[in-house]
């Protein structure tokens, strides 16, 4: 299967919601200010959001005025220009650059699929012919350190790991430290997704960058935030709170195949602007691909 067509049964859910109202709204009647009531209402079901939908709207009714639309499928075709157009700020990959090793520290509330995302991180790295260590910084859960090892075993990946209950910045240094000694290409570092309070949980995530940056300058180069679909506009929030703290450099969506709300995708990019980095539609390894705008928006609507 191509990379297409993973995205496009990946959003089959949000499509056949947001395309489906849209079509059985406006399909065999005239364009008119009531249909545009009907798309509104079916981008913010979406989990698109009041303001970014607005600005779609607006797009739109622009193009009707001018004579643009007249059909659904004029309606589906400005549709895929706008999104894809909105999306295209934020299509950014990421790029391993002359730093060696290139440090990636991974954020995330758990349960959002934060180690699997690094384990599939890792096998394409690794598979591109890089050297690649992980880091298990994630001390306050047990469970947490031996996911990572499992994935790192099956990977043949080494992985720098302290005892339970470690402090976690100890370890950030440590794989840091190792991967410099060892000519490491991308080094990988797990973190831990809730400790008793937030501002705890940032504190902590501060203090990481802090000791990797110490022990290399310029270190971290990938802020990486790993948000899951099913969340929806609940997205928005967490990533507000990451990225206030921390600088996110970028976002991974996961279980995009599993919500009909994959809207929420469009007011990452309007309102966020922080560029998303790769796309999770499946379990499979193949299933973490890289953000690409344009194939994006088709597949949202096609």
């Amino acid at each position: 299967m191509g990379i297409f067509d993973r995205i496009k049964n990946g959003l089959a859910r949000t499509r056949d919601q947001l395309v489906t109202k849209i079509e059985w709204a406006i399909k065999g009647k005239p364009i008119d200010e009531d249909a545009f009531i009907d798309i509104e209402e079916a981008l913010i079901l979406s989990d698109a959001g009041l303001e970014t939908t607005e600005v779609f709207i607006h797009a739109l009714k622009d193009r009707w005025k001018r004579g643009q639309i007249k059909t659904t499928e004029d309606i589906k075709s400005a549709m895929i220009e706008e999104v894809g157009h909105l999306l295209s700020t934020v299509e950014k990959p990421i790029t391993i650059n002359q730093h060696k090793p290139f440090v990636i520290i991974t954020l995330g509330v758990n349960g959002v699929g934060k180690t699997t995302t690094i384990a599939k991180l890792a096998r394409s790295y690794k598979e591109s012919g890089k050297k690649v260590l992980l880091g298990a910084c994630d001390t306050f859960r047990a469970a947490a350190i031996e996911q990572l090892e499992e994935w790192a075993k099956r990977l043949n990946i080494d992985v720098i790991k302290h005892k339970e209950g470690s402090d976690p910045a100890a370890v950030a240094y440590d794989a840091t430290k190792a991967a410099k000694a060892r000519g490491v290409d991308v080094l990988i570092l797990d973190t831990a997704g809730r400790l008793h309070t937030k501002a705890n949980l940032m504190e902590e995530m501060k203090k990481i960058k802090r000791v990797v940056n110490k022990e290399m300058e310029g270190a971290p180069h990938e802020t990486l935030l790993v948000v899951d679909a099913t969340n929806g506009q609940n997205v928005i929030s967490q990533a507000k709170t990451f990225n206030e703290a921390l600088e996110v450099t970028g976002i991974v969506i996961t279980k995009l195949d599993g919500t009909a709300k994959g809207g929420f995708i469009l007011p990452v990019a309007h309102i966020l602007k922080i560029p998303i980095r790769y796309v999770g539609v499946g379990e499979q390894f193949e299933d973490l691909i890289p953000f690409n705008a344009k194939e994006f928006s088709k597949a949202l609507f096609d």
